[in-house]
């Protein structure tokens, strides 16, 4: 059995994550999957099910390899955050989030050489200071929020919005570090 891991994922905060455990992939493919939620599904479930599908999605190809994968979503109650596409999206995101807590849901999935699939879902609270509007003008000029869950990035300007903050910090920035080393242990990467 090879030891080779397998990234599935196209984003560059992951990876520095796993490198900060001394986890380096041996590759990092990005898969190509259909982010849309299912009718009802809760945004927690939507991250578990995403990761999910990117691991299997790389692992078809794959199979001799360990492939991990991870989805963030961000929510407020039941209310998907999605990722920001947009200056008016992220701006309508800011606003929301400003002076409430929020949910940050993030769904990881790693799939063994032998074909086991290991799921876990995180979920960390974070709430935001209520926010003047210079420092939602600065965040958004800043570009940051583009790509990201819910329109920001803990680990950029938006660190300074954080009130309080309840599980996870690395959850918040991409993948949970103490989630993603039971699973690459339970699967047996990690001897």
């Amino acid at each position: 059995m090879t030891s080779n891991l397998i990234l599935a994922s196209a984003s560059p905060r992951r990876l520095g994550l796993l490198k900060q455990i001394n986890v380096t992939p041996d590759s990092v493919l990005s898969p190509d999957i259909d982010e849309t939620p299912l009718k009802a599904e809760t945004p927690k479930a939507l991250a578990v099910r995403l990761a999910q599908e990117k691991a299997k999605e790389i692992y078809k190809d794959n199979k001799d390899s360990f492939v991990l994968a991870a989805d963030t979503t961000v929510a407020c109650g039941r209310q998907l955050v999605d990722k920001a596409e947009s200056l008016e999206q992220a701006s309508a995101y800011i606003h929301k989030l400003s002076g409430r807590r929020h949910h940050v849901y993030g769904g990881i999935c790693l799939i063994t050489p032998d074909g086991k699939v290991i799921k876990r879902a995180c979920e960390t609270l974070v709430q935001f200071k209520p926010l003047t509007p210079y420092e939602i003008k600065m965040y958004l000029d800043s570009g940051e929020w583009d790509g990201k869950a819910g329109g920001y990035a803990i680990q950029g300007m938006a660190g300074a919005f954080v009130k309080h903050m309840a599980g996870s910090y690395s959850n918040v920035v991409g993948l949970s570090l103490y989630d993603t080393m039971k699973i690459l242990g339970s699967g047996g990467y990690l001897k």
